[in-house]
């Protein structure tokens, strides 16, 4: 049986992780995992992370489908699927929460940089080769920690894109690389009752969460929108950082 705590926690990170997602085009880890590692296995997590950062997605894409940029999300995607078999090769040989620790503190300082400033710098044109490399460096950060999300979000931000144009790189790039990395943890992992019960408690939280994020996401104004970005980007870095030095530090105290 389980208990009512853990139906608590799974369905308030479902509601939380899916109203960030559906407001901003990423979060769902990140916001999710402070309230599903309480009362789940970190492998179960993980898996939860990924279903429900696709069912939130979805819902996104769809919001969004007829400002899709393809050449653009292209450039993105097609050096993140290279990047892929490189995180997965980088499972085994290097120390994932040290990375995890260096993502937090690099979405901590753009986040303290940006996010106090009147006014955002923005790129006077498209730089592909930045594109294909952030793309690539998320490929390989979502294969090793579920993070794909992560670099897009702040390189998006430095652009000059109205929020329809930044969602509709974010959005999709999330869902295809999710999806992928989701079907090789399934072909690795095998399914669990505990899993496939959380999954049925989540899903209709994290779509109520979604459709609410969906509705405040339009209510935004471009400049708005890219400043929630960057809070969200900061605290982000913050929760990471709590969450992978947490361990560390307790014993020293």
């Amino acid at each position: 049986m389980f208990e009512l705590q853990f139906i608590v926690f799974v369905a308030v990170g479902a509601s939380i992780g899916g109203f960030v997602n559906g407001i901003a085009g990423f979060g769902t880890g990140l916001f999710a995992l402070s309230w599903w590692l309480l009362v789940l296995p970190p492998m179960t997590s993980v898996l939860l992370v990924v279903a429900l950062s696709l069912v939130s997605g979805l819902q996104g894409v769809v919001a969004i489908k007829q400002n899709l940029n393809w050449p653009r999300l292209l450039r993105f995607l097609v050096p993140a699927f290279l990047g892929l078999p490189l995180g997965f090769l980088f499972l085994e040989s290097i120390n994932v929460q040290f990375l995890k620790v260096l993502v937090g503190v690099l979405l901590l300082l753009f986040g303290v940089f940006f996010a106090f400033r009147s006014n955002f710098p923005r790129m006077a044109r498209d730089n592909n080769f930045g594109d294909m490399l952030t793309g690539f460096a998320g490929g390989v950060l979502g294969a090793v920690a579920g993070l794909s999300g992560a670099l897009p979000t702040i390189w998006s931000s430095l652009h000059g894109w109205n929020k329809y144009e930044q969602r509709a790189l974010l959005q999709p790039f999330n869902v295809i690389i999710l999806g992928t990395v989701f079907i090789c943890l399934l072909y690795k992992n095998p399914i669990h009752d505990q899993f496939l019960f959380a999954l049925f408690i989540s899903i209709p939280f994290s779509v109520l969460g979604s459709q609410l994020g969906i509705f405040t996401f339009k209510k935004l104004t471009d400049n708005q929108f890219r400043r929630l970005l960057v809070w969200l980007i900061f605290v982000s870095g913050i929760v990471l950082l709590i969450r992978e030095t947490s361990d560390l530090i307790i014993p020293l105290i």
